[in-house]
């Protein structure tokens, strides 16, 4: 009978956690989501720029079409048959101009909005033009893939 006693009050006193170990396993929680959570958004700023730069080159691609055809850049998406897929009209807008009067040079310029604008600050507002010129505002060296 006292040995049963004493494996009730053990098993008693031992089932659940403690409040250091849970405060412990709290604070690893939260140590990790420190690191983890800035990678995480670094990587999601990376894909929408890569998603708008892939947007780019295929806008330069049809102009270069465009200009076989009409012996003139187009001066807007439309006329190239292209629109924004969500997930790079929800971080960016892309704006095509043709910059001379002869209609020989143009400008695919794209522009961070919202949380893209806030976040990517090493790359900035990308450019890329008829002579396959790739600017970012921002100045980064890995702003371009």
């Amino acid at each position: 009978m006292v040995f049963e006693r004493s494996r009730l009050a053990r098993a008693r006193y031992s089932s659940g956690f403690t409040l250091i170990e849970l405060m412990i396993t709290v604070v690893i929680v939260a140590i990790l989501m420190g690191i983890a959570l800035p990678s995480y958004r670094q990587h999601v700023v990376r894909s929408n720029r890569a998603a708008v730069e892939a947007f780019m080159l295929e806008a330069a691609n049809r102009q270069e079409r465009y200009l076989l055809d009409k012996r003139t850049y187009a001066d807007s998406l439309s006329t190239l048959g292209m629109s924004l897929g969500a997930d790079v009209s929800s971080n960016y807008t892309v704006a095509v101009t043709s910059s001379s009067s002869a209609g020989l040079t143009y400008t695919i310029t794209a522009t961070p909005i919202g949380s893209q604008l806030a976040s990517d600050t090493e790359c900035g507002v990308l450019t890329l033009d008829q002579l396959g010129a790739k600017t970012a505002a921002g100045g980064g060296s890995r702003c371009w893939k």
